[in-house]
């Protein structure tokens, strides 16, 4: 269990339940060091010209992460691993997550549920590339979803039957 996990944000941002969400996160990670993401929201122009520079696709998606870290999925984070990424305030910055606010109503509407379950499951998501975890591979993307499922049914939001059938 870290420490303690948290987020970098603007206050008023998105509706998110942010300490459950952080408890969660350090419940789920085992770390000797508080560790801390940025959570970004945008639009869709911004979300566009960021996969464009970043990944070289020309198209809006719903989240991009910034991992600032390289680590290994379910690994031990030790702060002696990363003497030089604690920042000021004594967190190990995981890295960014950028999420398009568009995307996420959109997507809510499509499978059925409410906006704060698609930015929750966004947000975690994209910690989760952040913690090394990746959905390329049919091995490594059973791995990510349980792992999503265990933070997000650890705050009481589980998947509805209607995105099960939508491949979500």
């Amino acid at each position: 269990m870290a420490e303690k996990f948290s987020f970098y944000r603007e206050e008023g941002e998105e509706p998110l339940s942010y300490a459950p969400l952080e408890e969660a996160l350090a419940a789920f990670t085992d770390s000797d060091v508080p560790l801390a993401a940025e959570a970004v929201f945008v639009g869709e122009e911004e979300i566009r010209r960021l996969n464009r520079e970043q990944r070289q696709v020309d198209a809006v998606t719903d989240v991009l992460s910034f991992p600032a870290l390289s680590l290994v999925p379910g690994a031990s984070i030790r702060k002696k691993d990363f003497p030089f990424d604690v920042d000021e305030a004594g967190n190990l910055l995981l890295g960014s997550v950028v999420i398009c606010t568009a995307r996420a109503r959109e997507q809510a509407e499509e499978y059925g549920h409410s906006y704060a379950r698609e930015l929750h499951y966004l947000l975690v998501h994209g910690v989760m590339h952040c913690l090394g975890y990746d959905h390329t591979e049919a091995d490594e993307k059973a791995a990510m979803r349980a792992a999503e499922e265990s933070v997000l049914c650890s705050i009481g939001i589980t998947r509805e039957r209607r995105e099960e059938e939508n491949g979500k």
